[in-house]
């Protein structure tokens, strides 16, 4: 469905003021914007305005002024899928943000050595390395597994640092040659993740000096850093030199900006005022259902990127 004609038959079905601004602006003919930051939504975020169709996801998100999109599953997709993901990405001039490369939550994977389980993690990086070649992506998520607690062959975290490290750099050797870089995600313990080796920026910081690579950085999950940390610009500015992606979403609920308490709009200020031309990926869900929630994460975002 176009955007105009889906415009139109939300208005007659009555549609709320966010609808009627929309509307308005289609019918003068002019398209919305790009936003001043590379906001990148997911499949299924526009479902109910632009339809089922992954493509047609993208297309009206670029409609709507966007100009990145993320998939934290895309290397479970199709081949085929992904390639037409990528031309239409290419033609749509959007940036691809990023994808899972490897995610062992509940696993320690990283934190003991294990040759078995190491060479299967670096398995999951050489195959996340071709399905980046194919859909032109950048930056990869990696999460180094859940703390050993177990309370008979628990490790000290000294020596499970180090065994992250070590790991990482050879996920780092991998992703190197290619320009491609790995983003080391920082979890919540007290909503989503209890257990995760990796929580704070600080730690996250320290890791990435550690590893000493071009191909490995911080991935600030925004959300998950007012839970764990607070304190947001200043662990920002503090982890600046190491950060190479951002992900946003509101707290409590992880849902748009503004349906809680994090000040999006002078943390996307501060973001921008310091040359960010990354991804901001919009990791989280809608806090309305249907058409006039898709719609109000956009009118969400155009208010937090007034600046």
């Amino acid at each position: 469905m176009q955007r105009r004609d889906f415009l139109k038959s939300s208005i007659a079905a009555g549609g709320t003021a966010i609808l009627a601004r929309t509307a308005a602006q289609a019918a003068g003919g002019d398209e919305p914007k790009p936003f001043q930051l590379k906001y990148g939504p997911h499949f299924g975020m526009f479902k109910n305005a632009a339809g089922n169709d992954p493509i047609d996801q993208l297309k009206f998100a670029a409609d709507q002024g966007f100009t990145a999109w993320e998939d934290n599953g895309m290397k479970k997709k199709p081949k085929e899928l992904q390639q037409q993901i990528a031309d239409s990405m290419e033609k749509l001039n959007m940036q691809m943000g990023v994808f899972v490369a490897h995610g062992s939550i509940g696993k320690t994977t990283f934190t003991r050595k294990d040759k078995d389980v190491w060479d299967s993690v670096l398995k999951d990086i050489k195959e996340s390395v071709e399905v980046a070649k194919r859909v032109n992506a950048k930056w990869m998520t990696v999460v180094p597994g859940s703390l050993d607690e177990g309370p008979r062959s628990r490790l000290a975290e000294g020596y499970q640092t180090a065994n992250v490290i070590e790991l990482l750099r050879r996920c780092a050797d991998i992703f190197e040659p290619h320009g491609m870089v790995m983003v080391l995600e920082p979890l919540n313990w007290f909503a989503n993740h209890g257990g995760v080796f990796l929580q704070g920026s600080p730690q996250a910081y320290a890791l990435c000096k550690a590893v000493d690579s071009p191909s490995c950085k911080i991935l600030f999950d925004i959300y998950h850093q007012q839970i764990t940390e607070g304190n947001l610009i200043v662990n920002i500015d503090n982890s600046w030199d190491e950060i190479g992606y951002f992900q946003s979403g509101d707290n409590p609920g992880r849902k748009e900006p503004g349906t809680g308490e994090i000040n999006y709009l002078n943390v996307f200020k501060h973001i921008h005022s310091k040359g960010f031309d990354g991804i901001i990926g919009m990791e989280h869900g809608n806090s309305k259902p249907g058409k006039e929630g898709d719609l109000a994460v956009i009118e969400a975002y155009r208010e937090v990127d007034r600046f």
